[in-house]
């Protein structure tokens, strides 16, 4: 999917997709023939879940810690719910968008987090 596909999808601007990417909150995208950005669909569950890091208050650096160790695999579980563990414990500030705060606990599909983001 294009970069603004998934912009739409996703409800980011294309330019903080970028921006995650060059830091490394996004692993690079694919490129097609024209040289543009070809994301697969598996992105929109860490992306999704990237945002419900940002809605506890997690500083981006940390952010960037977690995603690190995630690259890292299974070896890292233990560090990474460590990670949200002193996350959780700094406080969570007030949930200011609803559909955001609330969020199964089964991961979604790619299909059921475009639909609810129409």
């Amino acid at each position: 999917m294009k970069i603004g596909e998934l912009a739409k999808r996703t409800g980011l601007s294309a330019h903080t997709i970028r921006y995650y990417e060059r830091i490394g909150l996004l692993p690079y995208a694919d490129r097609d023939r024209s040289s543009q950005r070809d994301y697969d669909a598996s992105i929109l569950t860490w992306i999704e879940f990237l945002g419900h890091l940002k809605t506890t208050g997690m500083p981006i650096r940390d952010m960037l810690r977690y995603a690190a160790s995630r690259e890292r695999g299974v070896k890292t579980k233990t560090k990474r719910r460590d990670m949200l563990q002193q996350q959780r414990e700094r406080g969570v500030p007030m949930w200011t968008n609803s559909r955001t705060a609330c969020s199964s606990s089964k991961p979604r599909s790619p299909d059921e987090l475009a639909r609810t983001r129409e």
